[in-house]
C-alpha cells in the first residue's frame, strides 16, 4: 500500500541520517516499521475476510498480506543473520533488512535487499578508489594478480591494505535507493 511504502520510505530515511552520523541504525526506527508493516498486512486480512470486495480493493493498493509480510520479515532478515555470522554486517543492518521484507514481502524484500547489496558495494568501490587513487589501486591490483600468479599462491596484503580495503559501508542509504528502485519501478526489470 500506498501508506506502507511512505512509511518506509520515511523510516528509511531516518535510519539513512543516523548510519551516516552515528554508524548505527536505532532500534527504534526499525522495531515500529516491523510492527506497523505485520500489523497493517494482519488488518488487511481480516477485512478482507468480512468482505471479498474489500479483498479485491486491497490486493489492487498492494496489500499483501500477514502471511507475506511474515514470510518477507524472516527471508530478509536471515539472509542478513547470515551476513552479520560471516561478514562484518551490523545487528541494525540486520533488522532494516527484515523491516523492508516485512513491508514488500518476499519477492519484492529480496529484490530490494539485491540491490541494496549492489548498490553498497558500488559506494565502497567508490570510496575505496576516493582513498587510494584509482592508478596506485589498479597498480596494487595488477601486482596482487602477478604475484599470485608467479607463487601460484595468494600473497598476503600488509597491514595498511588491508586497513584500506576496510571502508565504512553504509547500508541504508544503499537500502533507501533500492526501495525507491523496486517501489517506484525506477528500473525495468
Amino acid at each position: 500500500p500506498m501508506l506502507a511504502t511512505i512509511l518506509l520510505l520515511t523510516l528509511l530515511a531516518v535510519a539513512t541520517a543516523t548510519d551516516v552520523a552515528r554508524h548505527k541504525i536505532f532500534n527504534w526506527t526499525t522495531y515500529p516499521g516491523m510492527v506497523v508493516a505485520l500489523a497493517l498486512n494482519g488488518a488487511g486480512d481480516l477485512a478482507a475476510r468480512w468482505s471479498p470486495a474489500d479483498a479485491a480493493l486491497l490486493k489492487s493498493l498492494g496489500w499483501i498480506g500477514l502471511t507475506a509480510s511474515l514470510v518477507g520479515l524472516l527471508v530478509c532478515g536471515f539472509v542478513l543473520l547470515v551476513c552479520y555470522v560471516l561478514l562484518r554486517v551490523g545487528g541494525g543492518d540486520v533488522k532494516l533488512m527484515a523491516m523492508i521484507g516485512a513491508v514488500l514481502g518476499p519477492e519484492k524484500g529480496v529484490e530490494a535487499m539485491l540491490w541494496t547489496f549492489v548498490l553498497g558495494g558500488c559506494a565502497a568501490l567508490v570510496v575505496l578508489i576516493w582513498r587510494v587513487g584509482p592508478w596506485r589501486l589498479a597498480s596494487r591490483v595488477a601486482r596482487q594478480v602477478l604475484w599470485s600468479l608467479r607463487l601460484r599462491r595468494w600473497s598476503p596484503l600488509s597491514e595498511e591494505e588491508r586497513a584500506q580495503l576496510q571502508p565504512p559501508l553504509f547500508l541504508a542509504p544503499s537500502a533507501l535507493a533500492a526501495v525507491a528502485i523496486v517501489c517506484f519501478g525506477l528500473i525495468p526489470a
